[in-house]
């Protein structure tokens, strides 16, 4: 038996992924940290998600944060990214067209045994990249993690996760208000479990 190690979180509640190699090794995944949303936001959640909603903090978060926050995850091994109380793990997808490694820090949150993901690029007019690739690209990893990403089309359904989502993090209603206003819908993704690749 082997230990796959990578950027896990670590917190009061955590998860231990397992999954079986395709020649049948068992191999024990990351502790990716389990987002309770039986508790509403505090005060200090609820102003800093204000203060994330803000121009100047997206604009911060569109040129700064998302090349700062992939490097601070693996350096302390997902203990900390500019987001702070907000759950974030690092996304690995490749380029739609170039097959390229590339790292993104992104928030997420539980819904059951699923880790859900929403593409809302701030609320700005185009989905992040990230998000074309794992539509081609469907096998990502996340926090160290192998798993498959699938888009939620149905409506209902993503009524009731964004109710989780802004328990979470609450500036994504106002990031849903201002990609609205240029037509664009933010997505959300399902991460799930998959095998792990054999070693070549």
């Amino acid at each position: 038996m082997s230990v796959r190690t990578g950027p896990c979180y670590e917190g009061n509640r955590s998860i231990t992924i397992w999954w079986h190699t395709p020649v049948g090794g068992l191999h024990v995944g990351c502790q990716l940290r389990y987002v309770d949303l039986t508790h509403p936001p505090g005060v200090f959640v609820r102003a800093y998600a204000a203060f994330a909603a803000s121009r100047v903090a997206r604009f911060i978060s569109r040129h700064f944060n998302w090349k700062v926050d992939p490097l601070l995850l693996r350096l302390t091994r997902g203990r900390f990214a500019t987001t702070l109380v907000f759950p974030t793990a690092v996304l690995e997808t490749h380029g739609a067209r170039s097959r390229a490694l590339r790292r993104n820090a992104v928030i997420y949150f539980h819904d059951g045994d699923r880790v859900m993901i929403a593409a809302s690029n701030a609320g700005a007019s185009r989905h992040p990249a990230w998000y074309h690739n794992l539509r081609v690209h469907p096998d990502v990893t996340f926090g160290g993690i192998p798993m498959r990403a699938t888009v939620v089309d149905d409506e209902s359904e993503r009524e009731r996760l964004w109710v989780l989502a802004d328990r979470v993090f609450p500036a994504f209603a106002r990031y849903r208000q201002d990609a609205a206003k240029v037509n664009r819908t933010i997505p959300i993704v399902q991460l799930a479990q998959r095998e792990a690749e054999a070693p070549k």
